[in-house]
């Protein structure tokens, strides 16, 4: 999605709809057309305002003014003066007391305008991934030279002043990371870039390693200079073959060019760069269960401690990192911390790239600065809910927090989301509509984990399965309400109890199910109807 100047929305619920929001909106994409402002303002629909007297709304970033109650003959003066001129036609403005509720947030923004800002997808589509001319035209390998000309300690400290967190959901700072793996006792180390992504609905690590190669290439040599390794592998989703044949053909080039071997433009650095596929399991996400993987073991997750900062691949220090995260790198290295810091909030600087799915009227990937809402992301970039109204939405893939109606206005971010009770996760976004029943959701959820649980510890392998087992009843009609007491102790101990990410994670859609939908739950037990319509009920 193209970056503009302004961003024109026209509200469409039905009240709006009967006063003439249709014909208003048509109104606007002839006179932008005619003016020639196509290109530089976009025009959407904005479908969950809630309830106001001002329909219908027509609201415009970065100003965040919102015009309303407005009439089809009064488009073309807003395009003229507003959009044209730049002038504020401050008697349309809608009255203050018809900002409340559901639009008001758009206050918040005033100043702003949430476009896209691309760092880790800046390159894709605009290069062809399999030329490293292409990418060198662009910077590539640039912030290689800069970090070679650093010592490594001075690198690991623009990536921790910069604040980059680990974008594959824990969140945990990048540099501190890196730190360790310098700090740790050994001469070899190695450096494993995370590319099995594998929870469902997100392909945003795909996107990158099919559509620009040479950033990850780039990324894990200032990683190797920095903590002092001299070897790494990028571990890949063995289903992604396109980004594997990629990987591989630009490990050739710059193994040609001189960016890959020993004594790396005379700078002492030595580094041997190997892909390694996957076998499809989800376990292996799991940074222990993925070097488990690599050493030729079944994928299963290690205890901790140690970890593999100090004891990683086959015994060494191992510093591991995911595909975006190690995307924002090269930009770090190139314009320095403080640039970084300028996007984002203070806690969580940067951008995230999001993965957007479910009932919306576009999907596909977006990259934000970080603090962005879930309800501008539906509003601005999924054009709206698709089908009915929003009910809810999964940060993260299966393992994500189920995010309520009450909580699209809270900043996307670490700490905030930390605060609210919930996870950001990984950046897949599924967007649920009332039409989605809250049981029938976790109980996929948790048959995903049932099955792709490794079985090695009790509380995920035998949690799993009992869990599934009460919601099928509960699904079913057949549900008691000391079932509700039961999954909540499921939910707590697979959190508490688990012994690794993956049975952890598990817990978190019961948790979320019954902290927040608990009501649809007992519908479904005290009733015997499912709300949304999905589950069969048998009396």
């Amino acid at each position: 999605m193209k970056t503009v100047r302004s961003m024109v929305l026209v509200s469409s619920d039905p009240e709006s709809q009967k006063r003439g929001s249709t014909e208003i909106y048509a109104a606007f994409e002839q006179l932008l057309s005619q003016y020639g402002l196509s290109e530089e303002v976009q025009l959407t629909y904005a479908t969950d305002i809630g309830n106001s007297t001002a329909v219908p709304l027509v609201m415009i970033y970065p100003e965040a003014v919102i015009y309303g109650p407005l009439l089809v003959s009064e488009v073309p003066h807003i395009v003229e003066e507003h959009l044209y001129k730049g002038r504020i036609v401050d008697e349309k403005l809608a009255p203050r007391y018809a900002l409340s509720g559901r639009i008001a947030w758009l206050q918040a923004r005033k100043g702003t305008l949430p476009a896209e800002n691309r760092v880790v997808l800046k390159n894709v589509g605009l290069i062809d991934p399999e030329s490293i001319e292409d990418y060198i035209a662009q910077d590539g390998y640039q912030a290689l030279g800069v970090a070679l000309t650093q010592t490594p300690e001075e690198v690991i400290k623009t990536i921790m002043d910069s604040g980059l967190q680990g974008r594959g959901g824990a969140g945990f700072p990048t540099g501190l990371k890196w730190s360790f793996v310098r700090k740790a006792a050994g001469t070899k180390k190695y450096v494993i870039c995370n590319a099995d992504e594998s929870e469902p609905g997100t392909f945003k690590d795909r996107v990158l390693l099919e559509g620009d190669p040479h950033r990850t290439i780039e990324s894990m040599l200032i990683a190797a200079y920095a903590v002092g390794a001299d070897e790494g592998y990028i571990y890949i989703r063995g289903e992604y073959q396109l980004a594997l044949q990629r990987l591989e053909a630009a490990i050739k080039q710059a193994e040609e060019y001189g960016f890959l071997g020993k004594n790396i433009f005379g700078s002492g650095l030595n580094f041997r760069l190997h892909v390694h596929a996957g076998a499809g399991a989800y376990v292996c996400g799991e940074e222990t269960a993925l070097i488990e993987s690599l050493e030729g073991k079944r994928g299963e997750p290690r205890s901790r401690p140690p970890y593999p900062t100090n004891e990683g691949l086959w015994g060494k220090p191992t510093l591991i990192n995911n595909v975006e995260t190690l995307a924002n790198i090269p930009p770090i290295i190139i314009h320095g911390a403080e640039w970084y810091r300028k996007m984002g909030t203070p806690s969580s600087p940067g951008t995230k790239v999001y993965t957007i799915l479910g009932n919306v009227n576009d999907k596909g990937l977006i990259e934000v600065p970080m603090g962005i809402t879930l309800r501008e992301i539906i509003t601005i970039y999924a054009k709206g809910m698709k089908d009915g109204n929003f009910k809810m939405a999964q940060t993260g893939g299966s393992g994500g927090s189920i995010i309520p109606s009450s909580l699209q206005d809270t900043p996307m971010d670490f700490e905030s989301f930390k605060k609210a009770g919930v996870a950001l996760g990984s950046g897949a976004l599924l967007i649920c509509n009332e039409n989605v029943c809250i049981v029938d959701l976790a109980k996929v959820l948790i048959n995903f984990f049932r099955v792709e649980s490794c079985g090695k510890c009790t509380p995920c392998r035998i949690g799993t399965k009992r869990a599934l087992d009460i919601l099928t009843n509960i699904s079913n009609g057949q549900g008691k309400m000391e079932d509700l007491d039961e999954l909540e102790n499921l939910s707590h101990d697979l959190i508490a109890l688990s012994n690794c990410g993956l049975g952890q994670t598990a817990g978190t859609p019961l948790k979320d199910m019954l902290n927040y939908f608990r009501a649809e739950v007992e519908a479904h037990i005290k009733l015997g109807i499912c709300p949304s319509g999905i589950c069969q009920m048998y009396n």
